[in-house]
């Protein structure tokens, strides 16, 4: 399969990501004017699915997608950094969303919410991942 071939098909799959992110937009409750984005996406359902639970897989998802595209689109070598094995970009990103769910959980358990460092934590993680693993 050619690339050129490949390329339209996740132009489709990223219009229909940005469609599904609008849709989850569009679900969030609105009280008094004003959106609750904190608010539950199906009232009454089984699961207490919010925007930023949401907002979480469309990300992991985003990045599949994407990591997919650039794998296809600019084959690459696996490199080796400072944990001393062989790695692709897929596996920096594994690396690196295992590592920030770790980040996150400590820093819940030490210093509570809000989350936020935790957050900036986990991106200079992955930066760092990403420039020397």
């Amino acid at each position: 399969m050619r690339v050129r071939s490949v390329t339209p098909w996740f132009a489709l799959a990223g219009l229909l990501m940005l469609a599904f992110l609008g849709w989850l937009v569009a679900l969030v409750p609105v009280d008094d004017g004003a959106r609750e984005w904190t608010g539950s996406l199906n009232p009454g359902g089984w699961m207490a699915w919010t925007f930023p639970t949401a907002l979480f897989f469309w990300v992991i998802a985003a990045l599949l997608l994407t990591f997919t595209w650039l794998a296809i689109r600019f084959p690459e070598t696996p490199r080796r950094g400072v944990l001393g094995i062989p790695t692709t970009r897929g596996d920096r990103l594994f690396i690196s969303l295992l590592g920030s769910a770790f980040i996150n959980l400590a820093w819940l358990g030490l210093w509570g919410e809000p989350a936020w460092g935790g957050l900036v934590l986990s991106l200079i993680y992955a930066a760092a991942v990403f420039r020397w693993v």
